[in-house]
Order: structure tokens, then sequence, then C-alpha cells
């Protein structure tokens, strides 16, 4: 059983989350942090009275990590939205979700893995291609049928997930020994909901090859995906450590072992209702390196790192084909 972790009662005021929000580096609003949410809660506040603060969350999930209650601040941030939640966003998301509610699930793959790829990388064939190529290298995988974007945007607005929508997308995946996730937030969700199956990042999976750790080399700026990472922090430390021994290659983590959001969204730039700003933590984690090449774990951070700099930006799945490797 998973121990519980605490919530905002539990927060000391040390500020440590504060050094490590993307929201406060580029804003310097302590109240839009988890310290000041945490704290106006503890002192009576309503999530009303916090509704900026808790819209302009990234939920990259940095301050959890470093936080030393073991406060579950993403779970926090969550609830509150689930408190703010819009009728009219409320009844869209579960429009697009009943949708997909009634279609029929998808079949039970025979492979006892699946890749769960998202949209971002379906819109690019052929790096979900080369992805699902080097994931089938080692072993047999199945492409997974439902990317669940309708469920993600829901967990990001703290949006209930209707038990049909659930049972449609954890059907085939029941019993499977191994679901690669690239996006961050989901794999976060079906590691409570599928307890029993092994479910990584495909960032982890793409890196653990050989043909692409061979391709790393020194001078490249990889960039992790920080959802993923600091939802399995205490292992993945030590994992992107040993691969940056091994290669030689610059982190995107800070001096805490934090990974830094590239391209960090709050609640509002998701929905496309606020203006991106994700540029200048990009230029922030290029600032004093000398980069050669910028590898990304998610296309997300591809866009942002091709708008400010001229480097070659490659996706993972692209590494080993990168003749100049």
């Amino acid at each position: 059983m998973q121990q519980q972790r605490k919530d905002y009662a539990s927060c000391s005021g040390c500020g440590l989350c504060l050094l490590v929000c993307p929201v406060w580096r580029v804003h310097h609003d302590i109240g839009l942090t988890p310290l000041a949410r945490a704290r106006a809660l503890q002192h009576g506040a309503a999530a009303a009275d916090i509704a900026d603060s808790v819209q302009s969350c990234t939920l990259c999930a940095a301050c959890e990590p470093v936080c030393p209650e073991d406060i579950d601040l993403v779970a926090m941030t969550l609830g509150l939205r689930r408190q703010l939640l819009q009728p009219e966003l409320a009844l869209s998301l579960h429009a697009q979700m009943h949708e997909q509610s009634a279609r029929a699930p998808a079949a039970r793959p025979r492979e006892d893995a699946l890749l769960v790829p998202g949209s971002a990388l379906r819109a690019r064939p052929a790096t979900l291609a080369r992805a699902h190529a080097l994931l089938r290298g080692g072993g047999a995988i199945a492409l997974a049928a439902d990317d669940a974007e309708d469920v993600v945007l829901a967990l990001e607005a703290g949006a209930i997930i209707p038990d049909g929508r659930r049972q449609r997308l954890l059907q085939p995946l029941f019993g499977l020994k191994t679901i690669v996730v690239a996006n961050g937030l989901l794999q976060r969700q079906l590691r409570q909901w599928l307890p029993e199956s092994k479910i990584i990042s495909l960032g982890v999976a793409l890196s653990g090859l050989a043909a692409v750790r061979r391709a790393l080399r020194a001078g490249d700026l990889y960039v992790i995906e920080p959802r993923a990472y600091h939802a399995d922090y205490q292992r993945l430390v030590k994992y992107y450590d040993a691969l940056r021994a091994e290669s030689g290659c610059m982190l995107n983590l800070d001096l805490q072992r934090v990974a830094i959001p590239a391209a960090p969204r709050s609640l509002a730039q998701r929905l496309g209702a606020a203006q991106e700003d994700g540029q200048a933590h990009a230029r922030w984690i290029l600032q004093g390196r000398k980069v050669a090449r910028i590898v990304v774990e998610s296309l997300e951070d591809a866009a942002v790192f091709g708008e400010v700099s001229d480097c070659p930006v490659v996706h993972l799945a692209d590494l080993a084909d990168d003749g100049t490797s």
C-alpha cells in the first residue's frame, strides 16, 4: 500500500519550493507559488481567494522533490482547480470524455507492452515510427489506439474523470507488464490506476536503449521532461546522473538535481486563453552553456528551443538516425 502523503497543513513555510518554481522564476510574485497556496489555505483562504495562483501552476512538480515535508503539492493544486472549475469548461470536458466513452474500447494488444505516444508525437509520423521501431527492437510493443488527450486536459483542469471514460481507457491496459507514456501527467495518473503495471516515460524507455545512448555525446544538452521525472524522482535522479556520466552530455537540472521546465504552461495557456511564455525558460536553461545540439524527450520542448536557439534540436527518437552521431 502506498503511504498517504501530507497536505497543505504540514507546510512549514521553508520556501524551498520557491527556488525551483518556474512561475516564480518568470513573475517573481510569491503569491503565485506553492508556498503561498499552502500558507493561504492554512490561514483559512478558499480556492476562489487564490484562483490566480492555482491556475498559474504549470504542474511541472519541481516543488515536490524539494519539499522536506513530502507534501503532495500537485494533488493540492488539482484539488483546488476542481473547486474552481467553471461550469462551461466542465461541460465541454465531460462532453469530450463522454464522446470517447461511447466508443468501443480498443482490443487488448497481443503484446505485453504498449506505447501511448500522445497527440504531439502522433502529429510527427516519422518520429513516432522511429520511436516505435526502436522500442520494438527491445521487445514486442503495441501502439495505443487511445492517446487519452481528453483525459489529460481534464486532469489539467482538475475535472473528475467519469467512470465510463476511465474504463474505456484502462480496459485494454489491464494486465500489461509495461506501458510507455509520452505525457508525464498521464503517466502519473496511470500509476495510480494501474499499480501492478510498470509505467515508464518515453524518455526513459528510449534513453535506455544502446543505440540511443551511443548517439549522445559531450556538447549535447539533454532536456528531461519534468513531469515524469519528478513523479519518480528518487529513482530517476540516479538514472539520469548515470546517463550524464556515461555520455558527457549536459542536463536541464539545477543544483538540487531538479529538472528545469523548458516549456511550462499554465492552465490558461493549455486552454489557449493566455499567451505562451516558454521562451524565457528555454533561454534561462541555455544561459552560460556551450551547446552543440539540443536533445529533447518532449516535442513541446523541441518547439520552444527551436524558437530561441540556432542549435540543432533533435527528438530522442530521431537521435539514433542522426548521421552526425
